[in-house]
């Protein structure tokens, strides 16, 4: 599979030679990680490419179009799918995204965007490289770079209502491993309070860097800006299903949670109130002294 993969220029290629064929499609933009000069390229990264259209309705009516990319392995069309069924079902948008994993490895997530939506070409991502323009719309762009992704400084509201968040869902946690509660308490760890550890670890970052810096997605590059310590700590918040490491990994990401918001609050000259991190880790204590005693 992946020793046949074609190589980047052949995907270059075959995407820029679709869009001088096809009339319809006006102008090719290229998007995320291979545009980013931050990011070391490796055979994994996505073609994240826009076509923008005359009309999407060609396209509509004619889904095969896309087996001209190569011989697929998984398509996703996520503006008709339809995952939560408590969910109301998608209305038709004014674009169409596939996203198409290949045989041979290549991935390309392709976005059909109308050329009528002028708001779209006023202010392009700033990870973003005109491939072709031929009406010559687009103009000028900058080189490309990863300021969208930059840490934000958050308010000191924005700030505390996330320390609250933290240790009220400790909380739900401490509860949750006392009852044994295996998929809540793993929601509530990994869907909530990773969620707003990852953020406060951003901020940290953000305001040590001066806030000209990216930790990607969901803290994906945590490794090269955490110090060893801190990023052996972070992983020591990864818990199994063992209800004794669990509370062994929520411990850990209360440790560490409660340093880096004190640090957080000294640098942006916020007010971190210690009392509910002092609070809620003797409470979780308490709790996880009666799962010893099995009381």
């Amino acid at each position: 599979m992946l020793t046949s993969m074609r190589t980047e220029q052949q995907m270059m290629t075959l995407i820029l030679d679709t869009a001088e064929q096809d009339e319809t499609i006006r102008a090719v933009i290229l998007n995320g990680s291979r545009a980013n000069p931050n990011v070391t390229k490796d055979t994994f990264q996505d073609f994240d490419i826009v076509y923008a259209v005359a009309s999407l309705e060609p396209y509509r009516r004619n889904p095969a179009w896309i087996d001209r990319f190569g011989e697929r392995l998984i398509l996703q069309m996520p503006y008709e799918t339809h995952i939560d069924p408590e969910a109301s079902p998608p209305e038709e948008q004014e674009r169409i995204v596939y996203l198409m994993q290949f045989k041979d490895g290549n991935r390309i997530d392709l976005t059909l965007m109308p050329t009528a939506n002028a708001a779209y070409y006023q202010k392009l991502d700033s990870l973003s490289i005109v491939l072709l323009d031929k009406d010559g719309r687009i103009g000028e762009v900058p080189p490309s770079n990863d300021s969208d992704y930059h840490i934000r400084r958050p308010s000191e509201k924005v700030f505390r209502d996330n320390c609250n968040e933290f240790w009220w869902i400790c909380l739900n946690i401490g509860k949750g491993l006392r009852r044994e509660e295996l998929s809540y308490v793993m929601f509530m760890l990994e869907s909530i309070n990773r969620k707003v550890l990852i953020r406060m670890l951003e901020w940290r970052i953000g305001a040590a860097a001066g806030w000209g810096v990216s930790a990607g997605k969901m803290g994906k590059y945590f490794k090269r800006h955490l110090s060893p310590d801190d990023w052996t700590q972070f992983q020591a918040t990864y818990a199994s299903a063992d209800y004794a490491q669990m509370w062994q990994a929520l411990f850990q990401m209360c440790d560490l949670f409660g340093r880096t918001a004190a640090e957080v609050a000294e640098r942006l000259h916020f007010t971190y109130h210690r009392e509910e991190e002092m609070n809620v880790i003797a409470y979780l204590h308490e709790v996880h002294g009666l799962c010893d005693d099995n009381k």
